[in-house]
């Protein structure tokens, strides 16, 4: 997995308007619904469901 890996739509309205947020690496806004947010990945899961 890429760390520019980008969200393909907002988590909060589900449109796909969405633009890289000055705060802070991997802050995107929403231009419809007037939201910021982050994407941070915290791991992997295996099969059995738990983290690696």
């Amino acid at each position: 997995m890429s760390e520019r890996a980008v969200p393909f739509h907002c988590p909060y309205c589900g449109e796909e308007d969405l633009r890289p947020h000055e705060a802070a690496h991997g802050s995107w806004e929403c231009r419809a619904c007037l939201r910021a947010f982050s994407l941070k990945l915290i791991g992997l899961l295996r099969p059995g469901g738990t983290t690696s």
